[in-house]
């Protein structure tokens, strides 16, 4: 039997869609939660970029959340998260960058604006960002359903999914919502988040809040009075 350790760290939404995979796929494996701010030294011998997640599979390691899933899709392949036709895998794999290269960095930006004006140019950028992901990705499903795929959930969806479960977070701070009218993502949002094994891994909102305080370095006075109220109201 295949023994499977993956190194992860909880707040880490790339550890997340990791962790998503393979309790999808029901795999047993094993966790080593590590504190990112102090990593232990003998890390680097697992992964050689330093980062979680990195997986470990019978003395085999490998890193980068794109990669391993990928690769645990390719190894246990029930059930199959990446589409059978070539033209459909490609696809997923330009969303998955799109995420990588795209998504994340604008989500990032906004919870890391380091005064007034940058933050209404990060949220400008990444509702631009969440406008393009609804027509031109999940908006041209072939087939009818929630996830990027209509009724077949795949990779894609756990790409983005950490993301959206730490928007509460992000709107914490940035006072961003998802619009109403990208009725795709929030649909989408709502199937993956409805799904047990999403459940399974899932953390509450107070949780990514304390743990994002630490980057978030501009807050208006009119919005650090708001906090503090909202803050102590939480479970």
């Amino acid at each position: 039997m295949s023994k499977l350790t993956l190194y992860s760290s909880r707040a880490c939404p790339y550890a997340h869609r990791t962790r998503l995979v393979l309790a999808e796929k029901r795999l047993r494996f094993d966790t080593v939660e590590l504190d990112l701010r102090n990593k232990p030294a003998w890390f680097q011998s697992v992964s050689g970029y330093g980062k979680v997640p990195a997986l470990d599979h019978d003395g085999q390691c490998i890193w980068e959340s794109a990669v391993i899933n990928e690769y645990l899709d390719e190894v246990f392949q029930e059930p199959r998260l990446l589409p059978e036709e070539p033209y459909q895998r490609a696809r997923a794999r330009i969303w998955v960058d799109y995420a990588n290269t795209r998504f994340v960095p604008a989500f990032t930006a906004l919870l890391r604006a380091p005064n007034e004006s940058a933050s209404h140019k990060a949220a400008a950028e990444l509702s631009s960002v969440l406008g393009y992901l609804e027509s031109e990705g999940f908006a041209k499903a072939e087939q009818p359903g929630p996830f990027f795929f209509g009724e077949e959930l795949s990779l894609v969806d756990f790409t983005f999914f950490p993301w959206f479960e730490r928007w509460e977070a992000l709107q914490h701070y940035r006072g961003l919502s998802i619009p109403s009218e990208l009725r795709r993502l929030h649909a989408f949002h709502g199937a993956v988040r409805s799904l047990d094994t999403v459940k399974e891994q899932a953390s509450p909102s107070s949780f990514y809040i304390e743990r994002y305080a630490q980057y978030v370095v501009h807050r208006a006075p009119a919005q650090a009075e708001a906090l503090a109220e909202r803050a102590s109201s939480l479970p």
